[in-house]
């Protein structure tokens, strides 16, 4: 009797059809409100569904293009989500240009669960911890983007306080490049972030058009809690008054500010500066 490993991963479901049911679930995930009440979202390439296993994430579904089994990298990872039981959708190429997020679509696209951290005990923080929390931002490539860097720095995660926009929107997913899978994410209501960061042992670093201090004078003490502000009208007095350390980067043009991405940045690569080696 051959074993089920002997025969293989079970075979991925042939869809043709823009009215399927499977098919017009993942292109729901385009909208918020269907990804806050499924809990679900949508990840593409194979270089972020490698990440996403590396890092213990499966997809409930994966989707995918006939041609995929081409590429030796694609086949594993297909073969490897059928056998963990990922749905497997193998969808003719009108159906996968409609649920790419933009032309000449990824050949995998994988449909995952929303996963949401809690607020860390500051009791037991180490003191090399770091994290970013982010104030109301709006922009989900520039929220895609700092997750990217929060991961490249080591940093411990991603703070979203208040109204933000959701990281989980095609957007901000395809800017991680994959980080999403390695970086916690938590969301909460400004009140109770400003109660939660009175309680932080450590620094409390915020960016700010009315500070006097160089983001460069360094000396910051562990563990570190930097907080940004919104694109264009910058921190709320709320969060800006938890911080015991509001610092200000430099300009030698005409503009008073950097895109919001790269000056997250430049303060975690000034905070993590002596923790990083080439």
């Amino acid at each position: 009797m051959t074993s089920r490993s002997d025969r293989g991963p079970p075979a991925s479901r042939v869809i043709t059809s823009l009215t399927n049911d499977r098919v017009k679930l993942i292109r729901s995930l385009d909208m918020r409100k269907a990804r806050r009440e499924t809990g679900l979202f949508v990840a593409e390439g194979a270089s972020v569904l490698m990440t996403a296993r590396e890092n213990g994430w499966r997809p409930q579904i994966l989707a995918h293009g006939a041609e995929a089994r081409e590429s030796r990298a694609h086949r594993e990872l297909i073969d490897w989500a059928l056998r963990e039981g990922t749905e497997g959708l193998e969808v003719s190429h009108a159906v996968l240009e409609k649920l790419a997020a933009k032309e000449n679509p990824q050949n995998l696209m994988g449909v995952f669960e929303q996963r949401w951290a809690a607020l860390p005990e500051t009791k037991t923080l180490a003191q090399s911890a770091l994290w970013v929390a982010l104030d109301e931002i709006r922009d989900p490539g520039n929220l895609g983007t700092i997750i990217r860097t929060v991961d490249a720095v080591g940093a411990d995660g991603v703070i979203l306080v208040g109204n933000c926009c959701d990281p989980y929107q095609r957007e901000a997913v395809r800017a991680t490049m994959g980080s999403l899978f390695a970086v916690p994410l938590l969301k909460v209501e400004r009140a109770a972030f400003v109660h939660w960061a009175k309680t932080w042992p450590g620094d409390r670093i915020g960016t700010h058009l009315d500070a006097t201090a160089d983001f460069r004078d360094g000396g910051y003490k562990g563990p570190t809690l930097l907080l940004m502000g919104r694109e264009g009208p910058g921190m709320s007095d709320e969060v800006a008054a938890v911080c015991n350390r509001l610092v200000k980067i430099p300009m030698a043009g005409r503009l008073d500010s950097l895109n919001l991405a790269v000056a997250t940045a430049l303060m975690l690569y000034e905070v993590k500066r002596s923790a990083l080696k080439l």
